[in-house]
């Protein structure tokens, strides 16, 4: 649609109007200076179904409300004390990495979504529930990613709503799925509301939350959702990105020796530790020139609640308004070459001199990604444990696909060979 009608263009999905916005000044408009005029798009609305009324999902006042009571917990300072954890996580991945080699004679070949998202998954259990979840990874991924399918169906169908009332097998696995979930967090809020004890995760900062302005803090019900969102979103996006970083890097082996430079002269052969995140320049610039070009949110959707205007034309209320990370991050008009994966250009120099929503990976304005500095210090940390020891290298005949639902997934995983640095 952007290549063939420019930055403001129209679809019509059954008797939706669908309109695709394509410039980061018209992007900005729609996620910050006009927000207000708009609410999230029908996808995150049958969202509710899973998350609940959090942080993803709610609006208006009771959004900013949410919004206010978690912000203390991510906090830099508090951030920064996570940064232990995620190490320790990836120092055990790359261990459990190292007992596979040995048992072969030749690489193990491993899927290295499914990796990440075990890693990912301990991560978030460690700092959300300060609880080791990474040996229930099987079973909880396996919820979740049952959840995500079924979710991505009910969000093509226009009777979507009616699907969870009615005795389908899709729809007794999606129930299931949820409860499987809903168990685990509501049995960690019981644990810890019985204790009243601050654990220094950020279950206890949610359940501790007060509102400055007198109306209390979190019930129970809105805890869940809080927590259910931070759950999903905290491991779901980073191993997605993690994913594409070393699937990408396998295709170019000029960027990983750079990479691999930058790691052994920063760490020194040491575990990473927060402070290091403004060292590792390099690694984050590899991480952001990865999420530009596979941004694990691909596509934002809002729908409007008044008629509004855009560069002449009139969008009319109730219609879907649509702006893609896939799209404009792909814009040769903002990244020359913009198929080629060049980490350079994220220099300081070259970010200044790009408009602001060319890129935009966690989106913008009021609604922007609460879990930003979280997944910045979470990706690069991780990314220079891990290419401290390894370097993957995609399985030979593997084929690489997307799978674009909630988030940007590879379609059938992403199998790589386990090559030690230097034997790769």
């Amino acid at each position: 649609m952007a290549r063939d009608y420019g930055d403001v263009s129209l679809v019509r999905l059954g008797n939706r109007r669908v309109h695709l916005l394509n410039h980061p000044d018209l992007i900005k408009d729609l996620l910050v200076t006009e927000q207000r005029r708009f609410h999230k798009g029908r996808g995150l609305e049958l969202a509710k179904h899973l998350l609940g009324e959090g942080l993803l999902t709610s609006e208006d006042e009771f959004h900013r409300r949410q919004r206010r009571l978690m912000q203390p917990a991510f906090h830099s300072q508090r951030i920064a004390s996570y940064a232990s954890a995620m190490v320790q996580h990836a120092e055990r991945t790359s261990e459990r990495w190292s007992r596979l080699v040995a048992q072969t004679p030749t690489p193990p070949v491993v899927d290295i979504h499914q990796e990440m998202m075990r890693l990912t998954l301990g991560i978030v259990g460690k700092t959300l529930f300060n609880t080791e979840v990474e040996d229930q990874a099987r079973e909880i991924g396996q919820a979740i990613a049952t959840s995500m399918e079924l979710f991505r169906s009910f969000t093509t169908l226009p009777f979507a709503p009616l699907l969870e009332r009615l005795p389908l097998p899709s729809t007794w696995r999606f129930l299931k799925a949820r409860e499987r979930l809903d168990a685990t967090i509501y049995g960690l809020i019981k644990d810890r509301r019985s204790t009243g004890e601050d654990r220094g995760d950020l279950l206890s900062m949610l359940l501790m939350a007060q509102d400055d302005e007198g109306s209390g803090g979190m019930s129970d019900r809105q805890v869940r959702d809080e927590a259910m969102t931070l759950f999903l979103a905290g491991h779901e996006t980073t191993s997605n990105a993690l994913t594409w970083t070393w699937y990408l890097l396998s295709q170019h082996p000029a960027v990983e020796t750079r990479l691999h430079a930058e790691i052994d002269q920063v760490l020194g052969g040491r575990s990473a530790v927060a402070e290091d995140m403004h060292r590792l320049v390099y690694t984050w610039q590899v991480l952001a020139e990865s999420m530009r070009l596979y941004p694990p949110a691909w596509v934002i959707g809002r729908r409007a609640i008044e008629d509004y205007e855009v560069a002449g034309y009139r969008i009319p209320r109730d219609s879907i308004v649509l702006a893609s990370q896939w799209v404009t991050q792909r814009d040769a008009r903002f990244f020359p070459e913009p198929d080629r994966f060049d980490p350079d250009r994220w220099t300081e120099v070259a970010r200044a001199a790009r408009p602001r929503f060319a890129y935009f990976p966690f989106g913008g304005g009021a609604r922007v990604c609460i879990g930003e500095q979280f997944a910045w210090l979470e990706g690069v940390l991780v990314l220079a444990t891990l290419a401290r020891r390894w370097r993957p290298r995609l399985a030979p005949g593997h084929a690489v696909a997307l799978q674009p639902t909630i988030t940007l997934r590879p379609r059938g995983g992403m199998k790589m060979d386990l090559y030690g640095v230097g034997n790769s």
